[in-house]
C-alpha cells in the first residue's frame, strides 16, 4: 500500500442510490458536477449523466474493477479532480475497501449514502443494530444442495442462517430471492424465517413484499434488483456440542450399527486438538457421529465424510437432516479414492479403512497441515498391530501414542445395578515430528 499524510486532491468516492441526484448531499453534488473524471457502472453513470460537467472523461468499471486504481492514479497524477461513483455506502460491501488496498487511504473521501439494506429495513421497520450482512453478489452459484462445500456462492448465507436470527442479504439477478428461499426448504429451516423481499428501492416500481415465507418465495420470481430480509421466527436451537447419547444418533439395527461410543467419541474428539476454523476429515463415518459433532465444534470450519456402506451412507445422511449443521459434506465411497479433492485437513478421524489402512496413514500424514492431527479408533488387534506397524515405518519424522479406553456403564439387576463393561477400544493419536497442538 502506498504511504502518505494530508492529500490536497483525494478521489471522492460518493455512494449513489437508484433517486440519482435527488438523494445526493449538496457537498457529493458539487464534488460530481466539478469533477475532471468520473468512474462507476454503466447504469450509474447514465442516471447521473446530466450532473456532470462538459468533457468530463467518463469511466465504465462494469467488469474493469482491477483497472479503477490505476484510473485514479492517472487522474492524481495529472491533477484532476476525479470522483467514483459507488452504490449506496461504499464501505458496505462496496468498492472502498478494494480501493483503500490499492490506494493510499488518505487518498480517498468517501461519502457514504444510505445503504439499500438500511432503506430496505426502514420499508418494514425492522431493527438491523444486531442483523448479519451476507452478500451473495456474485456470479450464479448454483442451486444449493445439504451437504454443498465452501466454494458454493451460498455457503456464508447457509453458516450465517445457523447463527443469527436476523440477516440482510445483498443479491444478485441469479443468487436471487427465490434461490434464497429454496435454501431455506433444503436446509429444514422453512418454518424458522420469515422472509422480506425489496425490488427497485426509491424507484418507480418500487414493491416491499414485507412478509413472505419461504415456501411461497421459493416459486416466486423477483426484479433483478432486490436485497432480502430474513428474521427468525421460532426461537435458535441450542443444541449439546458434542458427547450426545449414542441413541440421539440412528444407527443399523440390531446392535451392528457402526457407531463411535460416546465415551470413546468424547476423547477421540478432545484428541483431533479442533479450532472453530478447522478443516477435518471423517473417514468411515459409519452414523456420522464423529463427523456431525466435529461440525458443531468448528462453526467456520467444514467436515468431509466418507462412508463405504450405502446402508450406513444413508443412514449418516439422514442424522445430518436431524443435526442441524450445514458445514458437513458427506460422500459415499472408499478411502483413499475420493480424498484428492479434499482440502488438506487440520484433523483427520479414521473410523474404519476398508483395508487400505497402510496406504491411508501414509497419504494422511503427507496431507496433514502443520499442527495437524490423525486420530484413528479400532477394536481389533489386527489393525492396531498395522497402525503403529505403519506409524514406526515413518521414522523420527511422526510421533504417535495409544490409548486404551474401556468404559463400564451401569445396569439394573433387580432393585440394584451392576457395571457391564464395553468392548475396549484403542486410539491411535499421530502428528508429524516437530509440530505441538
Amino acid at each position: 500500500m502506498d504511504t502518505c499524510l494530508q492529500d490536497p486532491n483525494p478521489c471522492r468516492v460518493i455512494g449513489v442510490l437508484d433517486d440519482g441526484a435527488a438523494g445526493l448531499t449538496p457537498t457529493a453534488l458539487a464534488y460530481l458536477r466539478s469533477a475532471d473524471v468520473v468512474i462507476g457502472g454503466a447504469r450509474t453513470l447514465a442516471l447521473l449523466d446530466r450532473e456532470l460537467k462538459a468533457g468530463a472523461v467518463r469511466h465504465d468499471l462494469t467488469g474493469r474493477l482491477k483497472d479503477v486504481p490505476g484510473w485514479v492514479r492517472a487522474a492524481r497524477a495529472d491533477h484532476l479532480a476525479c470522483v467514483v461513483l459507488a452504490t449506496g455506502d461504499p464501505l458496505c460491501h462496496g468498492i472502498a475497501p478494494y480501493l483503500a488496498q490499492h490506494l493510499c487511504v488518505q487518498a480517498l473521501d468517501i461519502l457514504p449514502n444510505l445503504s439499500t439494506l438500511q432503506l430496505a429495513c426502514a420499508r418494514i421497520g425492522l431493527a438491523w443494530q444486531d442483523a448479519r450482512i451476507v452478500s451473495v453478489h456474485a456470479r450464479d452459484a448454483g442451486e444449493w444442495a445439504r451437504g454443498s462445500a465452501p466454494a458454493h456462492g451460498l455457503y456464508a448465507l447457509a453458516q450465517a442462517l445457523r447463527r443469527h436470527a436476523r440477516l440482510l442479504v445483498l443479491t444478485s439477478p441469479d443468487n436471487s430471492p427465490d434461490r434464497i428461499a429454496r435454501l431455506l426448504l433444503a436446509e429444514g429451516l422453512g418454518d424458522d424465517f420469515h422472509m422480506a423481499v425489496a425490488e427497485n428501492l426509491l424507484q418507480p416500481e418500487e414493491r416491499v413484499l414485507a412478509e413472505l415465507s419461504p415456501a411461497d418465495a421459493a416459486t416466486m420470481r423477483f426484479a433483478a434488483l432486490n436485497v432480502v430480509l430474513l428474521w427468525r421466527t421460532t426461537a435458535a436451537p441450542r443444541p449439546q456440542c458434542f458427547g450426545l447419547a449414542d441413541d440421539a444418533y440412528e444407527q443399523r439395527q440390531p446392535e451392528k450399527g457402526l457407531i463411535t461410543k460416546q465415551e470413546v467419541r468424547a476423547v477421540s474428539l478432545a484428541r483431533l486438538c479442533l479450532r472453530p476454523d478447522s478443516v477435518v476429515w471423517d473417514i468411515g463415518a459409519g452414523s456420522g457421529s464423529v463427523g456431525l459433532e466435529a461440525a458443531r465444534l468448528c462453526p467456520r470450519g467444514h467436515v468431509y465424510a466418507i462412508e463405504k456402506n450405502e446402508l450406513d451412507h444413508a443412514i449418516a445422511g439422514r442424522n445430518h437432516a436431524a443435526f442441524g449443521v450445514s458445514n458437513y459434506s458427506l460422500f459415499l465411497g472408499k478411502a483413499p479414492d475420493g480424498l484428492d479433492g479434499w482440502p488438506d485437513p487440520d484433523a483427520v478421524f479414521v473410523g474404519g479403512s476398508g483395508g487400505e489402512l497402510a496406504t491411508l496413514i501414509d497419504g494422511v500424514l503427507r496431507r496433514l497441515r502443520p499442527d495437524g492431527t490423525l486420530v484413528m479408533n479400532f477394536v481389533t488387534l489386527e489393525n492396531l498391530a498395522t497402525a503403529t506397524a505403519a506409524l514406526q515405518a515413518c521414522g523420527a519424522g511422526v510421533v504417535w501414542d495409544v490409548l486404551q479406553l474401556q468404559a463400564a456403564r451401569s445396569k439394573p439387576i433387580l432393585h440394584m445395578h451392576r457395571m457391564a463393561a464395553e468392548n475396549p477400544v484403542w486410539i491411535v493419536c499421530a502428528r508429524r515430528a516437530g509440530e505441538t497442538a
